[in-house]
């Protein structure tokens, strides 16, 4: 099905997202690099809505809708979601190895799939389920692997800033497949939109940092600040257009979505060095398996 494949390659992405942002936050500010990744994703945007408004004639892909001020704020809330979500999530990365972080992250889509469950009606059939008990079962695993490095999932708060961040995911997707199916936005309006007012939110953030309203970090511009906000871009264009299938279920994407933590491993251990490999790959494969079987379902 097209939907799946979008939703693999829509993986790829995800997972270069993950390594640049691992790189972009490691001793570095994270409310300035959550800013300027987020511009530079809005910028892109509105220099194709004033192209499209101009008589450009984009592809119809490409072309955001015109929206009611109610429009507007349905948005608008996706994107305070996902500020939530990103801001424990950023801080929690800095904080932890990709080659950990990224697998938790992953555990999402079955967070997801009880959203869906119960708000969506969407039945996963039996091998789903038991993709999904796999998943939780590999959790606990990369749990024990992670004590190894001192980090203890009880006790360590960037381990509850994480799953917080991973949980207000969770609800975002939920809240992507209304927006996309219950009120009929288009894939490109909610994606320009969503970035649009995602760099809103985090400029005050951003001034208030500059304005050292607190103790924080030096900021240091990477050009893989670039990598997170056009790995998005790519990784969230091909979601939505894989979500707006008649056919797809919001469980399955982002459970499909989540094969990026292979490529956040791999990378986490080639460009980071990061320890205990053989102790986290049984989590990080059950992880995946708990993926292929929902796909198998």
């Amino acid at each position: 099905m097209d939907w799946m494949f979008l939703a693999l390659l829509s993986a790829l992405f995800l997972g270069c997202y993950d390594l640049g942002t691992k790189h972009a936050v490691r001793d570095n500010a994270v409310l300035p690099v959550l800013f300027f990744a987020n511009l530079s994703s809005a910028t892109i945007w509105c220099g194709l809505i004033a192209v499209d408004r101009h008589g450009g004639g984009l592809p119809a892909i490409l072309q955001v809708a015109p929206l009611t001020p109610s429009q507007h704020l349905q948005l608008f809330a996706k994107s305070a979601l996902v500020s939530a979500s990103w801001l424990c999530s950023y801080f929690a990365v800095k904080h932890l190895p990709v080659s950990l972080a990224s697998p938790i992250r992953a555990t999402g889509p079955v967070w997801t799939l009880f959203g869906a469950l119960l708000v969506l009606g969407e039945r996963p059939s039996w091998l789903e389920l038991l993709g999904v008990a796999i998943t939780l079962a590999s959790f606990v695993g990369l749990s024990l692997a992670g004590a190894k490095e001192g980090i203890h999932f009880h006790r360590n708060k960037w381990i509850w800033w994480l799953g917080a961040g991973t949980l207000l995911g969770a609800c975002s997707g939920l809240y992507d497949k209304f927006l996309l199916h219950r009120q009929g936005f288009t894939a490109a309006t909610v994606q320009a939109w969503f970035a649009i007012y995602l760099a809103l939110l985090f400029a005050p953030l951003a001034l208030a940092w500059k304005l050292r309203l607190w103790q924080r970090n030096v900021f240091h511009w990477r050009w893989s600040i670039l990598v997170i906000s056009f790995g998005l871009l790519i990784a969230d264009f091909l979601y939505f257009h894989a979500l707006r299938d008649s056919e797809a279920l919001v469980s399955l994407v982002s459970s499909m979505r989540r094969g990026s933590t292979l490529v956040a491993f791999a990378g986490g251990i080639w460009l980071f060095g990061e320890k205990n490999v053989w102790q986290k790959l049984p989590a990080v494969l059950g992880i995946v398996t708990g993926i292929a079987l929902t796909l198998l379902g």
